[in-house]
């Protein structure tokens, strides 16, 4: 089956970027329990500019995890399912 991925946007001013990462801290931790995959990228010419990636083998995997999640995702809804390169 085919590996599902979810990804959100966020924008963090300097002021908060010890408290973001304490966020996405506990957010690895959880996905990690709930056998996901959760990576963080941030811009490199516009520090505080992060992407956030949570992938699992499975939608309904990543379903549940989000579901669960220790803090609200944007729209857990738009998944997108890894598609074969013909």
């Amino acid at each position: 089956m085919a590996r599902a991925l979810t990804i959100q946007r966020t924008t963090v001013p300097a002021s908060e970027r010890a408290r973001y990462f304490e966020r996405v801290k506990a957010c690895r931790s959880h996905y990690a329990a709930a056998n996901c995959r959760f990576y963080v990228f941030e811009e490199a010419s516009l520090p505080g500019a992060f992407i956030e990636f949570t992938e699992a083998d499975d939608q309904t995997t990543l379903t549940v995890a989000h579901a669960n999640s220790p803090y609200r995702i944007l729209d857990p809804a738009r998944i997108y399912n890894e598609t074969e390169i013909a």
